[in-house]
């Protein structure tokens, strides 16, 4: 996330919003998707998951994975590479914040618009 965000333990809590956010988003434009192509609630679920950790923790977990693999052998380019990082400190705590965001949004999303689903369903029947 490319956003101007607080350092610390309030930064991470502020990505994991942003990350519900983005999750609940995506589950309301996926349910739409299915409803109008037949669908059942698994595909929204499941690629509105996909969708919302890639969009909300990809460039973070990313770089969590890219420190962790590669070899910064030099001072210089370890310094580069965490210079590129917003509060390097919480990079990890940062990703296991956004990814529980979007999962959770999606989960909200689906509480809410199934529960809208199902009344309609019911007064059909």
């Amino acid at each position: 996330m490319n956003l101007p965000l607080h350092v610390g333990l309030l930064g991470t809590l502020e990505a994991g919003l942003i990350a519900l956010l983005v999750g609940l988003l995506v589950y309301a434009l996926w349910h739409r998707l299915c409803r109008w192509a037949g669908w059942t609630d698994g595909h929204a679920i499941g690629w509105a998951c996909v969708i919302a950790v890639v969009a909300s923790a990809g460039i973070d977990a990313w770089n969590l994975f890219y420190m962790g693999m590669m070899r910064l052998e030099s001072p210089l380019y370890a310094r580069l590479f965490l210079a590129g990082i917003h509060d390097p400190n919480e990079l990890g705590s940062r990703v296991v914040l956004e990814v529980a965001g979007a999962i959770g949004g999606v989960a909200l999303g689906w509480l809410l618009f199934s529960s809208r689903s199902g009344e309609k369903n019911s007064n059909t029947a």
